[in-house]
């Protein structure tokens, strides 16, 4: 799969073989090859510790505390957090081209804004055809129950990869600025714990441990973005408010690990060509003159 501008789309290459199984192709589909990778072992520790973040914020770690799991209510609450990325996510990028607007302009941005605007789409589509699918089940025969059961398990498994995917890199906004996932976590589990609590939905809990339970999750992803931000600022000179054209250029990648063996460098070990005369022979002649024979200190 290639976009307009002839790069590949895959982050990996795929197989029939592959199609078996739905996590590998999520994984190619989103987290394509033009997504940078993080800079360092710590961002990326951070971003991990970001999307276990959101996935509590997105799936609402109440449930687990009301009487047990609820599927209806972990699918409610993904639906919901679809909507709001859908028209958040937008929003938040816009307000950013506008802080931008005095350090570069939104031409320079042009084409990594549309492939992240793509995979936004992309996952949106394909989440909202699972849910439609799911939906509408029952309408169908024995046998089409049957198919649509082994296919609807397929796009179930797929789309929770791929939002997985998604939580870490937020739709490739990594290849725009290094700090819009961060903020795009922030902002979006704010917005899901704030709606909850202005319509009263704690689930029967006591106002105390809702605050608790629906506030912590943001709060937490709120932290680890800072730390996320802060690292790439004093390490990387990457600001948040600064247009991604006039922030200092990048270090070259890290080279991948290689666990072999250790290889002793090739070639001639004296460069400059072999010592000359017996390193552990007798002493060359008083090259100042004088007694040049027997004790070279007179005598």
């Amino acid at each position: 799969m290639t976009n307009r501008q002839g790069r590949r789309w895959l982050g990996e290459e795929l197989t029939a073989g592959s199609f078996l199984r739905p996590w590998r192709i999520a994984a190619a589909v989103f987290h394509p090859r033009w997504i940078p990778e993080s800079l360092d072992p710590t961002v990326e520790r951070l971003k991990r510790l970001r999307v276990i973040g959101g996935a509590v914020a997105a799936l609402g770690v109440y449930t687990y505390v009301q009487g047990g799991f609820a599927f209806d209510e972990m699918l409610d609450n993904a639906v919901t957090a679809s909507v709001v990325l859908f028209f958040l996510t937008p929003f938040t990028v816009g307000v950013m081209l506008f802080v931008w607007r005095r350090s570069g302009t939104v031409r320079q941005l042009k084409r990594p804004l549309f492939d992240a605007l793509k995979l936004l789409l992309l996952f949106i589509v394909s989440f909202f055809g699972t849910v439609v699918l799911m939906w509408k089940y029952s309408t169908f025969g024995l046998l089409g129950q049957l198919v649509l059961s082994l296919l609807g398990l397929w796009l179930c498994v797929f789309v929770i990869a791929g939002a997985v995917k998604l939580s870490g890199n937020f739709f490739g906004t990594a290849v725009v600025h290094r700090c819009l996932p961060p903020l795009l976590a922030t902002v979006t589990t704010w917005l899901m714990a704030l709606s909850d609590l202005v319509t009263g939905d704690l689930h029967g809990m006591s106002l105390m441990m809702g605050l608790v339970f629906v506030l912590g999750a943001p709060v937490t992803v709120t932290a680890i973005s800072l730390l996320e931000m802060r690292r790439l600022r004093s390490r990387y000179g990457i600001r948040l408010g600064v247009h991604p054209a006039a922030l200092p250029p990048l270090p070259p990648p890290r080279p991948a690990y290689s666990p072999g063996p250790q290889i002793p460098p090739q070639g001639h070990p004296y460069p400059y060509g072999a010592p000359t005369g017996n390193p552990y022979g007798a002493p060359s002649p008083n090259p100042y003159g004088g007694n040049r024979s027997g004790n070279p200190y007179g005598g």
